[in-house]
């Protein structure tokens, strides 16, 4: 397998993006773009972003906050979070400029698309799918999933897949049910929703847990279950 760094940029904003694929492989296969957690493109997204490299699949992660940048400050994190949440034009802008630097690549076949997010960047493939991107799946797992500009009716090109924990914080009972409302207010073809049970946010990080985070907790069960839906959805829609 080959990995690399790749720069890109949107607006005055020079990002480093991470890519995986198979070398050996000859023809042009399925792209898959990747977004991190609030805390930033770090070596736990990048395992990640190998591991659906390996399944065939030609890999890019994207850098949300330039530069590569991680947080160790929570509060500095969500900080940030915040500011791009509210500033929903920017964080699609560059959602959709880390898809373009996957779709330039010689070994991707454009026609075959996805994107997967955790955490924070779940939220963040999300809203590639409201905004209509030419992706065939979408994955959230552990993502916040309330938006300030719900999904068009008919806009969403995109095939859903949703895995949240039914105790997650960021994504409470009532969220889920108006998230699963402005689906069908948009006439969305194709979603579902797992909610798994006993299950915090950041389910699928090891290092989640109360001492970093509160009301995150990594969770074996849901992280091998949610990665089987994942492997399955990718399989059936690319």
């Amino acid at each position: 397998m080959q990995t690399q760094d790749v720069r890109y940029s949107e607006g005055a904003v020079e990002f480093l993006g991470y890519l995986a694929f198979d070398d050996t492989a000859l023809n042009k296969r399925p792209g898959v773009l990747v977004v991190h957690e609030g805390l930033g493109l770090g070596e736990h997204i990048m395992e990640r972003t190998r591991r659906i490299a390996r399944l065939g699949y030609v890999v890019f992660a994207a850098d949300m906050f330039g530069g590569r940048r991680q947080f160790s400050d929570i509060q500095e994190m969500s900080k940030l979070l915040s500011d791009l949440r509210n500033d929903l034009p920017t964080l699609r802008a560059r959602a959709r400029a880390a898809l373009a630097s996957l779709v330039s690549l010689p070994q991707v076949d454009e026609t075959r698309l996805a994107a997967i997010g955790f955490c924070f960047g779940g939220s963040v493939v999300l809203e590639l799918a409201r905004d209509g991107a030419d992706l065939k799946a979408v994955v959230s797992l552990h993502g916040v999933l309330s938006t300030t500009a719900p999904a068009e009716a008919d806009k969403v090109k995109a095939s859903v897949l949703v895995c949240t924990g039914a105790d997650d914080p960021l994504a409470p009972p009532d969220q889920v049910i108006e998230f699963q409302n402005e689906m069908r207010e948009a006439k969305v073809r194709d979603w579902q929703v797992i909610s798994y049970g006993n299950t915090l946010h950041a389910f699928t990080n090891p290092a989640a847990g109360p001492s970093t985070m509160r009301g995150t907790l990594y969770n074996e069960q849901a992280d091998r279950r949610s990665w089987l839906a994942v492997q399955n959805f990718f399989e059936e829609l690319l």
